[in-house]
C-alpha cells in the first residue's frame, strides 16, 4: 500500500440504506497457517487430519475468527471502506466453512445513525452449496471526513 494513493471509504453523508457488497474467498492453507502463526493457536481441530476425521466435522475447519477476519477487511476496504472502524458485532457460525471451500460474503446497511456517526450492517456467508455459514450483524463508524490542513497532504489517502 506505500506509495499507491487510495481514496477513503465513503463518508456517512454518502451511505444509504441498503448498500451492499459482496465477495468471495477461497479459503487456502497458506492462510490458515498465517493465521494459526500469527495467532499461536494449536488447535488440532483446524490442522490434525487425524484428530478431525474423528470428530463430527471428519476434516479440518476454517477457525471463525478468521472467518470474521475477512468480513473486517471487506469493511475496512469495500464498505463503508478505509477509515472504518468496527465497534460492536454479534456473529454466528451455523455451519462449518472447511479447507479449501469457497465463502461468498454479502454485507448491507440496514441504518444509519448520524449523530452517532455509525451505521448498522447485516453479514450474510454462504459456501458453494447455498448452505449459510454465518449470520449477524455490525455496527459500523465509517470514516471521518478530514477536518485539518495537514490531512490534505497525508502521504497514501487523500
Amino acid at each position: 500500500m506505500i506509495g499507491k494513493k487510495r481514496k477513503l471509504g465513503k463518508k456517512i453523508n454518502e451511505l444509504q440504506v441498503g448498500d451492499t457488497y459482496t465477495a468471495s474467498h477461497i479459503i487456502e492453507d497458506k492462510e490458515l497457517l498465517l493465521y494459526l502463526g500469527l495467532t499461536n493457536d494449536a488447535n488440532p481441530l483446524y490442522i490434525q487430519h487425524d484428530y478431525a476425521s474423528q470428530t463430527p466435522y471428519e476434516q479440518p475447519i476454517v477457525p471463525s475468527v478468521m472467518l470474521f477476519g475477512m468480513v473486517s477487511s471487506i469493511v475496512s476496504m469495500h464498505l463503508p471502506g478505509p477509515g472504518s472502524h468496527i465497534v460492536e458485532h454479534e456473529i454466528t457460525f451455523p455451519k462449518p466453512v472447511y479447507h479449501y471451500s469457497e465463502v461468498k460474503f454479502t454485507l448491507e446497511i440496514t441504518d444509519i445513525d448520524k449523530e452517532k456517526h455509525t451505521v448498522n450492517l447485516t453479514i450474510l456467508g454462504f459456501n458453494v452449496n447455498g448452505e449459510e455459514v454465518m449470520n449477524g450483524t455490525l455496527q459500523v463508524c465509517p470514516p471521518y471526513e478530514p477536518n485539518s490542513i495537514t490531512a490534505q497532504s497525508l502521504e497514501n489517502f487523500f
